[in-house]
């Protein structure tokens, strides 16, 4: 459709949370207008999809009614990936909402962790399956005798303790309407693009200084005003 690729990247720190709530509300209104743009301009659905990554998604706040908004955005072509340490961070700040907006999502997927709820969590979306046990029973005596049982019996799929040691090497893909995936990580450094990382070269790190510079730079021949400020004793 000759629109460029656009990439917005909203940058928050990670230890002072005083301006999260900008973010939050930044958030909400995006989500809004790119729902409202969608109904209005193009008959409901977006010419060109829109991604939101939302990395440390428990850092940035909450956003307003977002758990309705996961709800309704997939069909004006917008999709949102949370991604957290634990699920329990999304219970902390959306409390019983959390389980709609988990709900909403058609894609999970676990890169491992030790967390109880976010464990317990995944161990009982996994399933089960069935497992063949055979008993013997030997007795000895004056009476020897000797017994023999089967039976089918249901095992988690993969158990809690079995996903806390699970290897780092490993990860667990469900979509929704078929099994989940064991899998192999991606190797990162095999990506056609990894050379554009800092990972792979020190100088391709993003200097956010050079965009959030206070410092007032003048043009030449740009006419300004000069005041000094003497403090009061």
């Amino acid at each position: 459709l000759g629109y460029p690729k656009t990439g917005l990247l909203i940058i928050i720190s990670d230890s002072d949370t005083a301006f999260n709530f900008v973010a939050a509300l930044m958030y909400s209104q995006l989500f809004n207008l790119l729902c409202d743009k969608a109904d209005m301009e193009y008959g409901g659905r977006l010419p060109v999809h829109v991604r939101f990554l939302l990395d440390e998604f428990a850092n940035i706040g909450q956003i307003p009614s977002f758990d309705k908004l996961i709800a309704t955005i997939r069909s004006r072509e917008i999709s949102a990936c949370v991604i957290l340490q634990a699920q329990s961070q999304l219970k902390n700040i959306y409390k019983d909402a959390s389980e709609t907006i988990t709900g909403n999502m058609d894609a999970r997927l676990f890169l491992g962790g030790s967390e109880k709820t976010t464990l317990k969590d995944l161990s009982e979306s996994l399933g089960k399956e069935t497992i063949d046990l055979l008993n013997h029973s030997v007795s000895k005596g004056n009476s020897p005798s000797f017994s023999q049982s089967y039976q089918k019996l249901g095992k988690e799929l993969m158990s809690i303790d079995e996903l806390s040691v699970m290897d780092g090497s490993k990860c667990i893909l469900q979509l929704r309407g078929v099994r989940p995936f064991f899998s192999d990580k991606f190797d990162i450094t095999k990506h056609k693009n990894y050379k554009y990382l800092a990972d792979a070269n020190p100088k391709n790190a993003f200097d956010i200084g050079k965009y959030v510079s206070t410092h007032l730079k003048v043009k030449p021949n740009e006419p300004y005003e000069f005041m000094e400020y003497t403090p009061s004793d």
